[in-house]
Protein backbone atom coordinates (compact mmCIF):
# COMPACT_ATOMS: atom_id res chain seq x y z
CA UNK A 1 0.00 0.00 0.00
CA UNK A 2 1.35 3.29 -1.29
CA UNK A 3 2.00 6.17 1.30
CA UNK A 4 1.39 3.83 4.29
CA UNK A 5 3.42 4.33 7.58
CA UNK A 6 5.17 1.33 8.69
CA UNK A 7 4.41 1.67 12.52
CA UNK A 8 1.33 2.36 14.95
CA UNK A 9 2.02 4.69 17.33
CA UNK A 10 -0.97 3.18 19.34
CA UNK A 11 1.33 0.20 20.16
CA UNK A 12 3.99 2.49 21.36
CA UNK A 13 5.31 3.12 25.26
CA UNK A 14 5.79 7.23 23.82
CA UNK A 15 9.54 6.93 23.15
CA UNK A 16 10.05 10.04 21.25
CA UNK A 17 7.50 11.55 24.18
CA UNK A 18 10.84 10.98 26.24
CA UNK A 19 13.35 13.25 24.61
CA UNK A 20 15.08 15.99 26.36
CA UNK A 21 13.70 18.46 24.24
CA UNK A 22 10.91 18.71 22.13
CA UNK A 23 11.11 22.16 20.40
CA UNK A 24 7.99 24.11 20.34
CA UNK A 25 7.27 27.70 18.64
CA UNK A 26 5.46 30.42 19.02
CA UNK A 27 2.48 29.05 16.67
CA UNK A 28 2.91 25.60 18.87
CA UNK A 29 2.50 27.81 21.93
CA UNK A 30 -0.65 29.89 20.92
CA UNK A 31 -2.40 26.75 19.92
CA UNK A 32 -1.96 25.14 23.66
CA UNK A 33 -3.14 28.12 24.59
CA UNK A 34 -6.73 28.01 22.95
CA UNK A 35 -6.80 24.34 23.68
CA UNK A 36 -6.73 25.48 27.18
CA UNK A 37 -8.23 28.83 26.62
CA UNK A 38 -5.64 30.85 28.34
CA UNK A 39 -3.32 33.51 26.72
CA UNK A 40 -0.03 33.39 24.73
CA UNK A 41 2.19 34.52 27.96
CA UNK A 42 0.53 32.26 30.62
CA UNK A 43 0.97 29.41 28.58
CA UNK A 44 4.55 29.71 27.26
CA UNK A 45 5.22 30.04 31.32
CA UNK A 46 2.87 27.56 32.32
CA UNK A 47 3.87 24.37 29.51
CA UNK A 48 7.24 25.59 28.28
CA UNK A 49 10.89 25.98 29.12
CA UNK A 50 14.02 27.80 27.47
CA UNK A 51 16.66 25.77 26.38
CA UNK A 52 20.05 28.20 26.92
CA UNK A 53 22.44 25.61 24.96
CA UNK A 54 20.13 24.82 22.37
CA UNK A 55 18.79 28.86 22.52
CA UNK A 56 14.84 27.59 22.02
CA UNK A 57 11.77 26.92 24.03
CA UNK A 58 10.77 23.27 24.55
CA UNK A 59 7.85 21.21 26.29
CA UNK A 60 8.42 20.85 30.17
CA UNK A 61 8.69 17.18 31.22
CA UNK A 62 7.22 15.23 33.87
CA UNK A 63 8.41 11.88 35.69
CA UNK A 64 8.03 8.58 33.66
CA UNK A 65 8.13 5.40 35.21
CA UNK A 66 9.75 3.61 31.59
CA UNK A 67 11.60 6.28 30.63
CA UNK A 68 12.78 9.03 33.29
CA UNK A 69 10.76 11.84 32.14
CA UNK A 70 8.36 12.27 29.30
CA UNK A 71 6.76 15.56 28.02
CA UNK A 72 4.33 17.38 30.10
CA UNK A 73 0.95 16.41 28.38
CA UNK A 74 2.00 12.33 27.86
CA UNK A 75 -0.74 10.57 29.88
CA UNK A 76 1.45 8.06 31.42
CA UNK A 77 -1.14 5.79 32.34
CA UNK A 78 -2.62 5.57 28.81
CA UNK A 79 0.40 6.15 27.35
CA UNK A 80 -0.75 8.59 25.27
CA UNK A 81 -0.43 12.55 24.44
CA UNK A 82 -3.56 14.09 26.35
CA UNK A 83 -3.05 17.37 24.01
CA UNK A 84 -3.82 15.08 20.52
CA UNK A 85 -5.32 17.69 18.43
CA UNK A 86 -3.52 20.88 19.85
CA UNK A 87 0.22 19.04 20.13
CA UNK A 88 3.39 20.75 18.89
CA UNK A 89 4.20 20.80 15.08
CA UNK A 90 7.51 18.79 16.07
CA UNK A 91 5.09 15.59 17.09
CA UNK A 92 2.78 16.24 14.27
CA UNK A 93 5.92 15.65 11.51
CA UNK A 94 7.70 13.02 13.64
CA UNK A 95 8.98 10.25 12.84
CA UNK A 96 9.61 12.36 9.53
CA UNK A 97 9.35 9.83 7.62
CA UNK A 98 7.31 6.50 6.86
CA UNK A 99 9.34 4.53 9.46
CA UNK A 100 9.94 4.73 13.25
CA UNK A 101 13.43 3.39 14.45
CA UNK A 102 12.27 3.03 17.72
CA UNK A 103 8.84 1.03 16.87
CA UNK A 104 10.92 -1.10 14.20
CA UNK A 105 13.18 -1.90 17.42
CA UNK A 106 10.12 -2.53 19.78
CA UNK A 107 8.14 -4.22 16.94
CA UNK A 108 11.61 -6.86 16.66
CA UNK A 109 11.84 -7.12 20.97
CA UNK A 110 8.20 -8.18 21.20
CA UNK A 111 8.29 -10.46 18.22
CA UNK A 112 11.44 -11.68 20.41
CA UNK A 113 10.15 -12.00 23.54
CA UNK A 114 6.37 -13.18 22.44
CA UNK A 115 5.05 -10.20 24.89
CA UNK A 116 2.35 -7.51 22.87
CA UNK A 117 3.45 -5.21 26.02
CA UNK A 118 7.36 -5.92 26.65
CA UNK A 119 9.35 -2.14 26.99
CA UNK A 120 12.16 -2.24 24.71
CA UNK A 121 14.80 0.40 26.29
CA UNK A 122 17.26 2.04 24.33
CA UNK A 123 19.50 3.77 27.18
Amino acid sequence: MKGAQAYDCRKCPGYCCSYPLIEVSRADVARLARHFDIDHATAEERFTKYDAAEKVRGLRHQKDGFFGQVCRFFDTGARRCSVYEARPEACRDYPYGKTCGYYSFLKFERDLQDDEKFVAMTR
